[in-house]
């Protein structure tokens, strides 16, 4: 059985470790004024991975008060040999290569990918299908842009499957609905994605059980991005990390 990957997660808003209560920048609430500290923690418990968005770059917001936070953040995991992905306001192919550039792991492309799928490959070609990635970010199938504000005209499964056709092999798909719910992710789309296109599908948005983590894996998902439910105590990463680990 393929690896399955925990995927820790650290939103940032103006430097502060938030969540937002399905991707409503108005139903926020703060857990942490210190990311490193949060990422040490994560990292001390096993996590190998690290899942860190730029929220004010999703939303347009320029400041560079996040990509401090996430500097911070690199050098607590590169103590700890452990990778980070990163996205959130890169809008452009240099904004991706600034940060492959500065120790992140793998790049997570949002509403690039949608506005300019060559971006995709060319960035494929030059890096690796390991260090780029692309969120999908779905509400009733469309996928939306703009930090989840806006709806296009394309569907899910459609974008994930041109995607896969330049090259990509690496897909975040969120149920923006679920996503900091508690209610577990879109199971179904999550894993029909990853049978459909061969991508590696990781699911995100309302993810909160062990039995969850388990079902995910033993259907053909990649890993998952576990974010509120960490933070409200609901599970426990170390018990996350083994379920992860059952099977191999």
């Amino acid at each position: 059985m393929d690896t399955f990957t925990i995927f820790p997660a650290i939103d940032l808003r103006k430097g502060q470790v938030v969540r937002l209560r399905q991707g409503d920048p108005n139903q926020q609430t703060n857990y942490s004024s210190d990311p490193e500290l949060i990422a040490r923690k994560m990292l001390a418990q096993g996590a190998r991975w690290l899942h860190v968005v730029n929220l004010d770059g999703a939303f347009g917001d320029s400041s560079d008060v996040n990509h401090r936070a996430l500097a911070k953040i690199l050098q607590t995991a590169r103590e700890f040999t452990a990778d980070v992905q990163f996205g959130g306001g890169m809008h452009t192919v240099e904004q991706v290569k600034q940060v492959l550039d500065s120790g992140v792991s793998r790049a997570i492309l949002g509403s690039l990918a949608v506005k300019d799928p060559e971006s995709v490959r060319s960035l494929v070609a030059e890096f690796g299908a390991e260090r780029i990635a692309v969120s999908l970010d779905g509400r009733k199938n469309k996928v939306m842009v703009a930090g989840w504000q806006k709806e296009s005209d394309v569907s899910v499964t459609g974008m994930a499957a041109m995607l896969r056709s330049m090259g990509l092999e690496w897909l975040v798909y969120t149920d923006i609905d679920r996503d900091g719910m508690q209610t577990g992710s879109d199971f179904e789309t999550t894993i029909s994605i990853a049978r459909e296109t061969g991508l590696k599908v990781i699911a995100s948005g309302g993810v909160c059980s062990l039995n969850e983590v388990r079902n995910l894996k033993q259907n053909g998902a990649a890993g998952a991005i576990i974010g509120k439910a960490l933070y409200e105590g609901s599970v426990e990463l170390a018990d996350l990390l083994a379920a992860a680990l059952e099977g191999d």
